[in-house]
């Protein structure tokens, strides 16, 4: 995880655009792992592009198209950078015919030392495949999460 943030930063450093940085957050432990990066705009918001992630989710129960789901720009519903914390919500919903389900991914983090940010992740998975009733089923995780910003 420390080596995918260290080459990170290393390769934002690299380009040309000075009023640019970028982000990276993770989580790894027995029931997920969790990877996110984008590159940061300095001012007006701190918007974010080149957005991308990844989870994989160890619950057998979970659908297959479910458990490991990749995200780009259009999933980060929202998003907070203030230099004291870093907070975000990414949301997809299943591609396909098969009935409604999402994977929805908070993180919540303070900054600590030299561009750490450390604190949660929350992740809310529901399926209505095979639910009994048409009530779907729900599945929650939380775990440490860790981010670098430059």
């Amino acid at each position: 995880m420390r080596v995918m943030m260290v080459l990170m930063s290393i390769l934002l450093a690299a380009g040309p655009a000075v009023a640019s940085g970028g982000l990276s957050c993770g989580a790894k432990d027995e029931a997920v792992k969790l990877t996110i990066e984008s590159g940061v705009t300095r001012g007006m918001g701190s918007p974010v592009f080149d957005f991308r992630g990844e989870i994989e989710i160890a619950n057998k129960a979970i659908e297959a198209d479910l458990r490991k789901i990749t995200f780009g720009r259009e999933h980060l519903a929202q998003y907070w950078l203030d230099g004291e914390e870093l907070r975000m919500v990414v949301y997809r919903e299943r591609d396909g015919d098969k009935p409604h389900g999402y994977v929805e991914v908070t993180i919540r983090t303070k900054s600590g030392e030299e561009g750490d940010y450390i604190g949660q992740y929350s992740v809310t998975v529901f399926d209505m495949t095979g639910a009994a009733g048409g009530d779907g089923r729900t599945y929650n995780f939380t775990g440490r999460a860790t981010c670098l910003v430059e």
